[in-house]
């Protein structure tokens, strides 16, 4: 038996993009090329952000371009009871704590790798007089951690130093998506996370979480991130335009072509199951670009 789980974990945010659209070939091939699964979870953790209506287009998408997850779909909006076990084994080994700092209060920090804000620390030994809880952080200590992408290499990354102790349950009352995508990792039993490069810096992140919940660690591949003109990511917020559901082949080709693998020819202009038979045929994740980005087509 194959033991291989592979996961595609959209956020509704809005419609099927090519950035999405390259995380979901790429995931769904290196799964099936290994006879392995591929399983499908919404991470629809964060209603604000969310588009009526986003998730089920995603999925019709996906049906369109002959990705068949397997198993049922797992929806992170019912799964805040999983969270709360889980920050409750942190809060029993003492590893987390209130924190009544509000993000205009910690601006001046410096900026961790991904953009965000190195937090200073300020409450880690408790709330100042008058101050009330907003968020629970997590506390990290002097260690760094390293691991080996399939695709980017050696990633190491100091916590402390780079990011801070950081949140696990928001100010609105949201969970954070780093929580909630390890616990969900080892519900579903993924052995291996096939993603966005844009995700390379959050991974560390997840597996400090993995070992203090004694939780397993996957295997990662990140992708290099599709980008537009000006080196943003695709994304609603940059106007990404869906992936075209009534002939969705032109784009899968590209995608393929943009994960770098064999010479196109006619494939864009082939039948659904004819260019899925040459994917399957012909993929190899050794031939994907060495780098974090690459411009969109």
């Amino acid at each position: 038996m194959n033991h291989y789980r592979g996961r595609f974990a959209p956020s509704p945010t809005g419609p099927l993009h090519f950035g999405s659209l390259v995380a979901a070939v790429g995931s769904y091939l290196e799964a099936k090329s290994r006879g392995g699964a591929w399983l499908l979870r919404m991470e629809d953790l964060d209603p604000p952000r969310e588009q009526p209506g986003a998730a089920e287009r995603i999925l019709r998408t996906l049906e369109a371009c002959g990705m068949g997850w397997d198993g049922e779909i797992m929806y992170q909006s019912k799964r805040s009871a999983a969270y709360r076990a889980a920050l409750a084994r942190l809060e029993a080994q003492d590893m987390v704590y209130p924190c009544a700092c509000t993000r205009r209060e910690i601006v001046d920090s410096a900026l961790g790798p991904d953009g965000a804000l190195i937090y200073p620390g300020t409450c880690r030994d408790g709330l100042a007089p008058g101050k009330t809880p907003r968020a629970i952080r997590v506390r990290v200590g002097h260690e760094t951690i390293e691991f080996e992408d399939t695709v980017q290499g050696k990633v190491r990354q100091d916590l402390a130093a780079e990011v801070g102790d950081f949140v696990l349950l928001r100010a609105d009352g949201l969970y954070a998506y780093q929580l909630a995508v390890v616990v969900d990792d080892t519900e579903q039993g993924i052995t291996d996370v096939v993603r966005g490069a844009d995700l390379l810096d959050s991974t560390p992140r997840q597996i400090y979480l993995q070992r203090l919940l004694g939780l397993p660690t996957p295997h990662y591949l990140h992708l290099p991130a599709a980008v537009n003109a000006a080196g943003e990511k695709l994304s609603k917020q940059t106007r990404a335009a869906p992936v075209d559901e009534r002939d969705p082949v032109p784009a899968l080709a590209q995608a393929m072509k943009f994960l770098g693998q064999a010479p196109l020819g006619d494939l864009c202009r082939a039948p659904l199951a004819e260019f899925w038979e040459w994917a399957l045929a012909n993929w190899d994740a050794q031939r994907i670009a060495r780098v974090r980005s690459l411009p969109a087509p």
